[in-house]
Parts: C-alpha cells; sequence; structure tokens
C-alpha cells in the first residue's frame, strides 16, 4: 500500500479513532467523570490532527502540481474526517449538559 491509497487509510485510521476518543469522553461525562472526559477529548484532538495533517498533504500536493486523482477510499476519508469534526462539536456539548447536570 502506497500512496493516495496509504494516505487515505490514515485518515481514516486517525478520523476514527478520534471519534472513538470522543464518543468515550461522553461516557465518562455521563458518569461524572470530568477529567477522564476532558482527557479523551484532549487524545481525540491529537488523532484528530493526525488525520488532518495527512490530508493537508495532499492538499499540497494538488498545490504543487501534481494530480490527485479522486478515489471512493479518499471520498470516504474526507466523510470520516468531517464526521469526526462534527462529533468533536456534538462532544463538547454533551459533557457540558452533563456538566450542568451534576
Amino acid at each position: 500500500m502506497e500512496g493516495l491509497e496509504l494516505v487515505s487509510f490514515q485518515i481514516i485510521s486517525s478520523a476514527g479513532g478520534a471519534r472513538s476518543k470522543y464518543i468515550e469522553a461522553i461516557q465518562e461525562a455521563k458518569q461524572g467523570n470530568f477529567e477522564t472526559a476532558d482527557t479523551a477529548i484532549k487524545e481525540g484532538q491529537e488523532m484528530f490532527q493526525n488525520a488532518h495533517k495527512a490530508h493537508a498533504s495532499l492538499i499540497q500536493e494538488e498545490a504543487g502540481g501534481k494530480s490527485v486523482n479522486i478515489t471512493l477510499l479518499l471520498m470516504h476519508a474526507e466523510d470520516q474526517l468531517m464526521a469526526c469534526d462534527s462529533f468533536l462539536v456534538i462532544a463538547n456539548e454533551f459533557i457540558d449538559v452533563y456538566k450542568n447536570i451534576k
């Protein structure tokens, strides 16, 4: 595996890991474990940064004149990246709600 396929899987893997951490954060907040929830959010954000860096490398390639073929795998990777970004917003909102309830 190399090139576009490898970068696509890096994005999918990192975004998926981040999303899992955001879900974990919500579950921890639900139990009142807000410090653990904050840690999970931070870990998720680090994973998201890895996904974003991989995605940015493709953008830089294309900006440099190298054509990037749009594949179904890349579209899936970008979808996962966008969903992950949205999930962070939702996770933070849920955590705030649980903090207000407690």
